[in-house]
C-alpha cells in the first residue's frame, strides 16, 4: 500500500530533522503523522502536490536543479501554507531561505528528492 502524499512529506520531514538537526529538535518537529494536527497534514500533502507538479511539467528535469533550489520551493510552498492556515503569524514560520537555519534548508532538500524519488 502506498503512503499518502502527506504523510511522505511528513515522514521525509522528520527524518531530514533527525538527520541535520544540532541536538535535540523539539518534540512538535517529529511528531509522527496520527499525531500531527490536521491543518498541518493538509499542509503536507499540499505541498506534496504543488513539488510532484513542478516535476511533471518540468518532465523530470528537477533532477538538474541544485540542492539549494529544490529546498526554496519546497521552503516557499509551505510559507504560503502557513499564511493560508495561520493569520498571523511568527516571523521565524515565514522566514525568508536565507534567514533558515542550515539544518531546515537541508531538510526541506531532502523533502523535495523525496518527493522526487516518490514520483519517479
Amino acid at each position: 500500500m502506498a503512503l499518502e502524499p502527506g504523510r511522505i512529506f511528513r515522514d521525509a520531514w522528520i527524518a531530514g530533522v533527525k538527520k541535520h538537526f544540532p541536538g535535540e529538535p523539539k518534540a512538535s518537529y517529529v511528531t509522527p503523522w496520527e499525531d500531527t494536527p490536521e491543518w498541518e497534514r493538509s499542509s503536507a500533502a499540499s505541498v506534496y502536490t504543488q513539488v510532484a507538479e513542478f516535476i511533471e511539467v518540468s518532465a523530470g528535469n528537477t533532477s538538474k536543479l541544485t540542492r539549494d533550489q529544490k529546498g526554496r520551493f519546497v521552503a516557499l510552498c509551505w510559507i504560503a501554507q502557513i499564511y493560508k492556515h495561520i493569520p498571523d503569524p511568527k516571523p521565524a514560520y515565514v522566514a525568508d531561505w536565507h534567514e533558515l537555519p542550515d539544518w531546515q534548508r537541508e531538510t526541506d532538500a531532502d523533502i523535495f528528492e523525496a518527493i522526487e524519488a516518490a514520483t519517479a
